[in-house]
């Protein structure tokens, strides 16, 4: 990334440059609308609209269990099978798994 006051070259995503301490334009992060692969009860239709809409998923959940009653059950099931098949699934975050810490040598076998 380059700081747009003084044209040097500063980390991805800072928010002041370090050389001139000029603030950033915040980097547009398009945002998609997707089944959480992270926060899911049933297939994370729930889960993916609240992390869409920055809210908490229990809320959404509270909220589509009130409409889908509501409603007669019948359209609020069809529309969470809808989303269920028409929503892809967020990708799965790796988080790559520690290495073990180095123990003390074992002698080999067979001797005292």
């Amino acid at each position: 990334m380059i700081c747009s006051s003084c044209r040097r070259e500063i980390v991805d995503y800072s928010n002041f440059c370090y050389y001139c301490g000029a603030r950033q334009a915040p980097v547009a992060v398009s945002k998609r609308l997707m089944r959480s692969s992270v926060d899911k009860k049933i297939a994370g239709v729930c889960g993916g609209f609240a992390e869409y809409l920055e809210v908490d998923p229990t809320i959404v959940r509270i909220v589509w269990i009130f409409v889908t009653i509501a409603t007669g059950f019948l359209p609020g099931i069809i529309v969470y099978l809808a989303a269920w098949l028409l929503m892809p699934e967020a990708p799965r975050v790796v988080v790559p798994a520690p290495a073990p810490a180095p123990g003390p040598e074992k002698p080999a076998s067979g001797t005292p």
